[in-house]
């Protein structure tokens, strides 16, 4: 058998020599366009939602939040299995899929049972499905400190510049940002004056809202045309915000800064990030599920 088979490839050598260069010409094109990337996806589908829930404890978080999402979540097609955490102000679901499910298909049903939790969950609180990545998501990690900038402007560039900039590159599923400092106008309650002036935190609350939100202020028509006026009232610093206006008493305003200490402060820290031994900010890029590394 094996005779007859060199025997034939030395008569029609030259269909053999030629289906050997197309053999090697397939592969060198198949290794040369191939998707890179450190592992195979190995990991089962699943999707993750987190939910924000600021100010509850653990348990409230369990009872209130984790609960809801995990009743809601049950039951879907090609569900295997749910894992939960519940942590301060934080609730993190975890759905796997059986192998053969889709992933684009299990977050789509995963997103639509989400809906039904309209109304459910405490006032302000939505939960988001995770963006979705790689088996190896992180391919990248930046790390930023300055000897002239501060921890807070340090993290200001990486929030609004180089994190909107980093999430365009195809490929890029998401950018988290750790340590620094985050800015806040910070308004700190002086009870003893609160109470002079018989006032509630919700008034407080009411007027930060209203002097920082942006509200739309309609519109003036003409014969001619419809002019669409635009407002110029949102308090962006520390003074201007210190100003705004509570409550009215026998015809005099009061403001803000009577009634607490208005500054410009950083965001309560859950962990920081230290660059060879440095406070500063470090900046985690995840690859998008099924990305070329080398993209």
């Amino acid at each position: 058998m094996l005779n007859r088979i060199v025997s034939l490839a030395l008569r029609l050598r030259w269909i053999v020599v030629g289906l050997a260069l197309a053999i090697a010409g397939y592969g060198m094109y198949t290794a040369t366009h191939a998707k890179i990337d450190v592992y195979p996806e190995f990991a089962p589908p699943q999707v993750v939602v987190q939910t924000e829930a600021p100010g509850l404890s653990p348990e409230e978080v369990e009872q209130l939040v984790t609960r809801p999402v995990e009743q809601i979540i049950a039951g879907v097609v090609g569900l295997s299995s749910l894992r939960s955490q519940s942590i301060p102000a934080l609730s993190v679901v975890t759905a796997v899929f059986s192998d053969d499910t889709h992933i684009l298909q299990a977050r789509q049903v995963v997103s639509e049972r989400l809906v039904d939790l309209v109304g459910r969950l405490p006032a302000g609180v939505r939960p988001s499905i995770a963006p979705l990545t790689s088996g190896t998501s992180m391919i990248l990690a930046i790390g930023m400190t300055s000897q002239q900038r501060s921890l807070r402007e340090l993290r200001t560039l990486a929030d609004w510049t180089i994190h909107t900039r980093l999430v365009a590159v195809p490929g890029v599923a998401k950018v988290a940002v750790f340590g620094g400092e985050v800015r806040q106008l910070q308004i700190q309650i002086l009870p003893d004056r609160l109470r002079a002036y018989d006032l509630d935190l919700g008034q407080v609350a009411s007027a930060a809202r209203l002097a920082t939100g942006i509200r739309g202020a309609g519109f003036v028509e003409t014969d001619a045309q419809r002019i669409v006026i635009h407002s110029e009232g949102q308090r962006l610093d520390a003074v201007a915000l210190g100003q705004a206006i509570v409550s009215w008493k026998s015809g005099a305003a009061i403001r803000l800064a009577d009634v607490a200490t208005v500054a410009e402060g950083s965001e309560p820290k859950i962990g920081d990030a230290v660059i060879a031994g440095v406070l500063g900010v470090e900046l985690v890029v995840s690859s998008q599920y099924g990305a070329n590394t080398m993209d």
